[in-house]
């Protein structure tokens, strides 16, 4: 009957209302990340006492870099949850697009904070990301209501995966920019184009096709869930505790890549700015590509029933975390052999996209009618990294040598293949009872009844 109501109402996949809705989101998270990260290599630039352009530079040791670098995430932090609630409630189209604009007009200001001070660059950086934490839980809120189950991985996937493209698009970029026109043109060029990019994540199809909603939205158990959430039955679920904590462990890798890879190709293996730049964004390619087509890969599974939800999710998780461990321990014993390292890294990186169809996309799963609030939740926690990664790696390569970066892909390695471990463990794709509605929990209570009566 599923797979009948499936061909019947739901559109050819390349043209469907939802695939545009995806790729919609994908150009907004592009934006997005793309923002995030400038910074990143923008940094060197900042600091880099010995470039002769007359732009300003700034004294700011590794520690100091390490706090600017993680300040985004400290704003981040505060609107996961908030955003994943409201977003619920009234559904994503206005968070998401907000986030985005948001985050474009404060990167405009940039190089005047900046030259005002390190904390006013702090504090900008952190209304950035408190700007841009309600933009992943919007996400998953609108596909909680208008992803088919048998499709949840790829559009997920592929709206996601902005993030990792915005990063390939932007580091380079950001590169380029620094070296022709100085490293303000590229907050006034990123702001500006963002503000431009402020995408409707709704679309106009989607509102005239009344059976595709209707049957949609009975197939996913989706409907708003009002203002109260069974808080005290998360906070006891186990599997919801095994997708905050694996992401945690997998962001912790992620996020020193994606704040410290720039330094880390300037200070040890000695890029010019501008090829910084081009292989920095690198592993993000591999990621962008990797995520995608985990995806496609997970609802073939899915859709085919050669393993269960459960199943396909720790298996992606498992390869999306233990791989990157095994190269990124690879980079240590690579040195400073240029082309092995950037090897390492970008498989690092692109076997990392695996999780994308695992973990990241497993709060749809344990509860469809929550996995807006949920992903705050899990993105809160997440984001810890973030915040802390950045601060450690400025610790440990305080004397700007080799084994002070080993330190940080060896604690990045172990945390990784820690988080693996746990989600194997722990984690589950079964729907979970709380997540119920009082309709569907009276129907499941009639099925016990009857089998029991048979």
């Amino acid at each position: 009957f599923y797979d009948e109501l499936v061909t019947a109402v739901f559109p050819p996949r390349c043209c469907s209302a939802r695939f545009n809705l995806a790729f919609l989101m994908f150009l907004g998270f592009t934006v997005v990340y793309g923002l995030r990260v400038n910074l990143s290599v923008a940094m060197v630039a900042m600091v880099n006492s010995t470039d002769p352009d007359p732009v300003p530079q700034y004294p700011w040791d590794s520690k100091t870099q390490g706090w600017l670098l993680g300040a985004f995430f400290f704003g981040y932090l505060c609107t996961q949850i908030p955003g994943g609630y409201l977003a619920g409630h009234y559904g994503g189209k206005i968070f998401l697009g907000l986030g985005v604009l948001g985050t474009a007009v404060l990167t405009l200001l940039t190089p005047l904070a900046a030259q005002w001070g390190s904390y006013w660059l702090f504090g900008l950086r952190a209304l950035e990301g408190f700007g841009e934490g309600v933009t992943y839980p919007a996400m998953m809120a609108l596909w909680a209501r208008w992803a088919p189950p048998l499709e949840r991985s790829r559009l997920m996937t592929m709206s996601g995966s902005g993030g990792s493209f915005g990063a390939f698009v932007a580091l380079p970029l950001t590169g380029f920019i620094c070296q022709m026109l100085g490293w303000p043109a590229v907050f006034y060029l990123c702001g500006e184009r963002g503000k431009h990019s402020e995408t409707d994540t709704t679309c106009p199809r989607l509102s005239s096709r009344k059976r595709f909603t209707v049957i949609c939205r009975s197939l996913t158990r989706e409907h708003c869930h009002g203002w109260t959430v069974p808080l005290l039955h998360m906070a006891l679920s186990v599997p919801l505790w095994a997708i905050i904590i694996t992401q945690m462990c997998s962001n912790w890798a992620f996020y020193t890549l994606l704040t410290s890879l720039p330094t880390y190709m300037d200070v040890i293996l000695h890029f010019d700015l501008q090829s910084n730049g081009f292989l920095s964004s690198l592993p993000y390619l591999g990621g962008w590509m990797m995520s995608t087509l985990s995806g496609v890969a997970a609802d073939a599974l899915i859709e085919r029933r050669a393993l269960s939800v459960t199943t396909v999710r720790k298996l992606f998780t498992l390869a999306g975390l233990l791989l990157p461990s095994a190269f990124l321990v690879a980079v240590i014993y690579a040195g400073c052999n240029h082309i092995l390292t950037v090897t390492f890294l970008t498989l690092s990186s692109t076997t990392g996209g695996f999780s994308a169809a695992g973990v990241f996309i497993n709060q749809i799963d344990i509860a469809p009618r929550y996995a807006g609030f949920l992903l705050g939740i899990t993105n809160t926690f997440g984001t810890i990294p973030g915040v802390v990664a950045p601060i450690v790696t400025g610790y440990f390569t305080e004397d700007h040598t080799l084994a002070g970066w080993a330190k940080v892909f060896w604690v990045a390695a172990g945390i990784n293949a820690s988080g693996a471990a746990i989600f194997t463990l722990f984690g589950s794709a079964k729907l979970q009872s709380w997540a119920l509605t009082e309709e569907e929990r009276a129907e499941a209570e009639r099925k016990r009844s009857r089998s029991i009566s048979h």
